[in-house]
């Protein structure tokens, strides 16, 4: 073989001399397309597709997203951040939907199909049925003049100039494209609903991110475990709980109702002042009055942030007439992030 068999091809070479940067930077591009697009003649079918999932949402239908190849991919991440954020939807295979998978689509859904030639045979196979069902169809598309856009009820543009890839042939500017307009069609979505931090709490009770959106009753202390005395209570008395209860506080109480606190920082800069003479105060005479308190139904990211503010360890947790109904220790707030 000759030595000028062996040399790359142009298109090889140039993809060889391609940087990490230069590629991001033709994704970054496509995304700043994307969006000029959505302020500009994308605007309005893209509403109409925010419109499509919200009646569907009304009739208690879904959104059914498909894609092949990577951009099935794409569509299966689609569908779970619709999910996430109050649209319930899920991933169907083309090539699966023909062999069976086709009795998950109810009259009502909307079928948001990905495909950026707009003519993937498993796709176009879909078109027919999705017609005698009547569900809407919504399609990302790089080929607004293709078969599928031609079908569909919206059809929106992810065209992009150049894939990142150097060969200009594997998806990838094309699939970023498309992944950032499934996001963006899902937070429009939701912000219509009126899609709340609390919604968005009770789908996420798992992991880091459950931790973070987890409600201070979820992770208090309560019945038996809170340290209680009276303000009658002596000292000698208000060390035990203390020590017994291991939260380093102890609430003071008048039937079930907050007076105050005592902290292990209150103890000692109290015996500081008045050395073994702090024995015979009571828990009335020695507490602090204003402790900083939470209702039960903040989220655990509050709680945090109160603790990190006011530099403590503790926050009682009280109802709307001071009833005490736990104590929330840092401890507790371990592996949540501020909100």
């Amino acid at each position: 073989m000759s030595e000028q068999a062996n040399q790359p091809s142009p298109s090889n070479r140039e993809a060889a001399n391609l940087q990490p940067a230069a590629l991001v930077r033709t994704e970054a591009a496509a995304l700043e397309a994307l969006a000029a697009r959505l302020e500009g003649q994308m605007a309005e079918p893209f509403s109409r597709a925010v419109e499509l999932i919200l009646r569907c949402g009304e009739s208690n239908g879904r959104v059914v997203v498909t894609g092949m190849g990577k951009s099935g991919i794409i569509a299966q991440k689609i569908a779970a951040t619709l999910s996430s954020t109050g649209s319930p939807a899920l991933f169907l295979h083309p090539a699966e939907a023909v062999h069976g998978d086709l009795g998950v689509l109810m009259p009502g859904d909307v079928v948001v199909a990905l495909s950026s030639s707009g003519e993937t045979e498993e796709i176009l196979r879909l078109l027919a049925m999705l017609k005698r069902k009547g569900d809407a169809l919504v399609s990302f598309t790089c080929n607004l003049n293709s078969t599928l856009a031609q079908a569909s009820d919206v059809a929106l543009d992810c065209s992009v100039a150049r894939e990142a890839c150097g060969l200009n042939l594997a998806p990838t500017a094309s699939t970023t494209a498309m992944l950032a307009l499934g996001d963006a069609l899902a937070i429009a979505v939701s912000l219509r609903k009126g899609f709340r931090v609390e919604d968005f709490a009770e789908l996420h009770p798992g992991g880091k991110l459950g931790k973070r959106l987890a409600r201070v009753r979820d992770l208090m202390h309560s019945g038996d475990q809170v340290p209680v005395v009276s303000p009658t209570t002596s000292m000698t008395d208000v060390i035990y709980e203390m020590s017994s209860k291991k939260l380093g506080i102890t609430t003071v109480q008048e039937q079930g109702l907050l007076r105050g606190v005592i902290s292990d920082g209150d103890l000692r800069r109290l015996l500081e002042r008045e050395g073994g003479a702090a024995l015979s105060r009571s828990a009335g005479e020695a507490m602090n009055p204003l402790p900083r308190t939470i209702a039960p139904e903040e989220f655990a990211a509050t709680a945090l942030a109160i603790l990190e503010e006011r530099k403590i360890t503790s926050l009682i947790v009280v109802d709307a007439h001071q009833t005490v109904q736990g104590v929330l220790h840092l401890h507790d707030l371990w592996g949540v992030e501020l909100i």
